[in-house]
């Protein structure tokens, strides 16, 4: 099964709906999709079931619109274009990580050419500086998203992770929490997102069957403690994108649908 970790370790090494819906004009949060969750789909199958869901802001997470993937300023023009008709703001580009100079600006480009005001990634060392100094010229902010990769230390696993490296850079520089990782790594996903708070950009609300595992199950039926973070959300006031977040392989519609719903109604 190909889920986002794998893949990204692969290319760095080589009637719910309806009932639903209405409740997004009523909502605190912002509950919006990672389209990673949608990576089965085309583009244009990926906007017939955001429109069916009423879903209006995502970031965008797919794999082929990755730095990894090197992409052509061609993609995002052209799915800009579709997102705009059918009324979907990209609001965030998950670039994954960011090795050098020329990735952070290619990410700037590529986030300019979605519409976006935030970047979603990884860099660790020197580059997390240039991040700053040129998102913070760029007028964009940077949420470094934590990870959880199978027998591999990876450099942002704990909400102090996050915090160590946000520590000596601007308020450009903030956290983009993925609850599902956090719970993955062993870390409460709602201590995290309470320590996280002065610098949260964004949240991946996702769920998980178990520690130490990567296997994605429906929001509120696993480890994640959802409806908690949820609360914590609200108690900050967040007012930053909650992207949803499911990986799994094959036909996710029906999935999405209760996720979507049950995000809905904590909102």
């Amino acid at each position: 099964m190909t889920t986002r970790r794998s893949f990204l370790k692969f290319a760095t090494a080589g009637g719910i709906v309806a009932a639903a819906a209405p409740l997004m004009a009523l909502s605190h949060l912002d509950i919006g999709v990672g389209t990673y969750s949608y990576h089965s789909l085309s583009v244009d199958g990926m906007i017939v079931q955001l429109n069916r869901l009423r879903v209006s802001r995502i970031e965008m997470s797919r794999g082929e619109f990755m730095l990894l993937s090197h992409p052509q300023d061609e993609l995002f023009r052209t799915t800009r274009e579709k997102l705009d008709r059918a009324g979907i703001r990209c609001v965030s580009y998950y670039s994954a990580t960011i090795k050098d100079d020329q990735d952070v600006e290619d990410a700037i480009r590529f986030a300019k050419l979605l519409g976006c005001s935030n970047i979603t990634g990884d860099a660790t060392g020197s580059v997390l500086n240039r991040i700053d100094q040129r998102l913070t010229q760029e007028g964009l902010t940077f949420g470094i998203h934590n990870h959880f990769f199978p027998n591999i230390r990876f450099a942002y696993e704990s909400p102090e992770d996050v915090l160590n490296a946000l520590s000596k850079l601007s308020k450009t520089m903030g956290a983009t929490a993925d609850t599902g990782h956090f719970a993955s790594c062993g870390y409460d996903p709602v201590d995290a997102i309470h320590k996280l708070a002065p610098r949260l950009r964004m949240v991946h609300l996702k769920d998980v069957k178990a520690k130490g595992g990567e296997v994605n199950v429906l929001l509120g039926t696993g480890i994640a403690k959802i409806p908690e973070v949820m609360q914590e959300l609200h108690r900050q006031q967040f007012a930053g994108l909650v992207a949803i977040e499911y990986e799994k392989e094959g036909d996710v519609n029906a999935d999405m649908a209760q996720e979507i719903a049950f995000a809905r109604r904590l909102a």
